[in-house]
């Protein structure tokens, strides 16, 4: 606990926003993170409750009061490792999350939660910034190849650890673009899609094969489903698709 009174101490601090004016000019993001001393007063917040009800709320089970006793030690490198080791985008859930987690907080209860998901966009911009987010080869190959269906977030996480466990992952997509509904489902002002573009690079990098425009199996005739596919696989077919002809 990176400080006992720290919750008597301090009062909630909320992300910033550009100013309207600015905003009406660009469709970019306008949420303005924490600075280094906001995030560290925020993180002092942080109970260090014996049971942290905010591990259990968040669906990924980020190991929340871990990264923010060390974004108050300013331990922001260690802190990216652990918000790393549950969460392979935190980019994206440090933006679009409803925050659960907070909602779970116990300091919630009779004053206003910690602001983890304010913490978590704060700790991942700042380990793009500095560089530490790379390519995380494997040490070994499993020889065994691996079709993952759908490039959304689930797809990109799927993919992301198959291929750091040493297999050949193809990720399939039915759309243009990889990133689902991340994509064409939240508009730039909440997320822009630089996010996604880096992560797909990182991921080629780790050996992630990306087929855009593909469709794999078929959608029912009355789907209203946008299907931009240039081509379509039955799913019996993908087994023929990945291994190599005899």
């Amino acid at each position: 606990m990176g400080k006992i009174t720290g919750f008597m101490e301090y009062e909630r601090i909320e992300e910033g926003y550009k100013p309207v004016t600015e905003r009406l000019k660009n469709y970019k993001e306008f949420v303005i993170g924490l600075d280094d001393a906001q995030a560290n007063k925020q993180a002092a917040r942080c109970m260090d409750c014996g049971t942290p009800f905010c591990n259990s709320g968040c669906p990924v089970n980020n190991i929340i009061p871990d990264f923010n006793d060390m974004v108050f030690r300013a331990d922001w490198k260690n802190a990216i490792d652990t918000l790393h080791s549950t969460n392979n985008f935190p980019e994206f859930t440090g933006r679009i999350c409803p925050a659960p987690c907070e909602a779970a907080c116990v300091l919630n209860v009779n004053d206003d939660a910690v602001g983890i998901k304010s913490i978590e966009h704060a700790i991942i911009d700042r380990a793009w910034s500095e560089g530490w987010v790379k390519p995380q080869l494997p040490k070994h190959k499993t020889g065994k190849k691996v079709a993952v269906v759908g490039s959304g977030p689930a797809g990109m996480a799927a993919a992301q650890q198959l291929a750091r466990a040493g297999h050949e992952v193809t990720l399939f997509e039915k759309n243009d673009r990889i990133g689902g509904l991340l994509r064409y489902g939240i508009p730039d002002f909440k997320m822009e899609k630089i996010h996604i573009d880096r992560r797909v690079e990182q991921m080629q990098a780790e050996g992630v094969i990306f087929r855009t425009g593909v469709m794999v199996g078929k959608l029912p005739k009355d789907s209203k489903v946008t299907n931009w596919a240039k081509e379509t696989i039955a799913a019996e077919q993908l087994q023929k698709t990945l291994m190599p002809s005899s």
